[in-house]
């Protein structure tokens, strides 16, 4: 069976700016770090989900590129079965030295049990899923940078075999403060982006 799928629409977030279908939509050039950009960037959707300010930044960034990706396509979560791909080459790793830092402090050896959560990459995925109620296929890679040839291949297959009506998708990393990049998109029958490899390249 060869399906024709399509890029639906996709979101870049680097260098303190927001990028949908390939057109900037916010940037915030006062944010000092990742932090405030992220925190900038909730107020600007005008999202009201406490939860956020619980996350992690390699969640944080990976819910606002979906929250937008859902937004601005329109695609009924609660009845379409999405699945979630995720990939980068940091893993957890800025959550990870937070909670050494924390285990280093012997004057105030105190793990938290609210960073430990984090220290591992796809509990952004399980925060997106809780949020939009998918019950559906996810996984998160880690490779030395993104991989569109296994994303191609692994997002057709799931459509393909009927594991998915359509896939979120892409690439999401945070090593630092400054040093963060998002692409995600949505795989779907419908758009006008033809889903292959060199297109997926391009637009990454």
């Amino acid at each position: 069976m060869n399906t024709k799928l399509y890029i639906q629409s996709y979101c870049k977030i680097k260098n303190n700016t927001i990028f949908f279908n390939g057109n900037p939509v916010f940037k915030d050039t006062k944010a000092e770090n990742l932090k405030d950009f992220l925190k900038s960037t909730y107020k600007h959707l005008g999202l009201k989900y406490g939860k956020f300010f619980k996350m992690d930044n390699l969640s944080k960034l990976a819910f606002l590129a979906s929250e937008i990706i859902f937004k601005e396509t329109k695609i009924d979560t609660e009845n379409e079965n999405v699945a979630i791909v995720f990939s980068n080459n940091a893993s957890s790793l800025e959550t990870d030295r937070k909670h050494q830092m924390s285990i280093n402090d012997k004057d105030n050896y105190f793990p938290s049990p609210a960073i430990f959560v984090y220290t591992l990459p796809n509990i952004g995925i399980g925060e997106i899923s809780i949020r939009h109620q998918l019950k559906s296929e996810n996984a998160f890679f880690v490779f030395n940078k993104y991989n569109a040839e296994f994303h191609y291949n692994y997002e057709k297959s799931l459509i393909q075999t009927k594991k998915a009506d359509a896939v979120l998708s892409g690439w999401v990393n945070v090593d630092d403060d400054t040093n963060y990049e998002t692409f995600m998109y949505l795989v779907s029958k419908n758009g006008k982006l033809e889903h292959n490899k060199k297109q997926l390249n391009k637009l990454y």
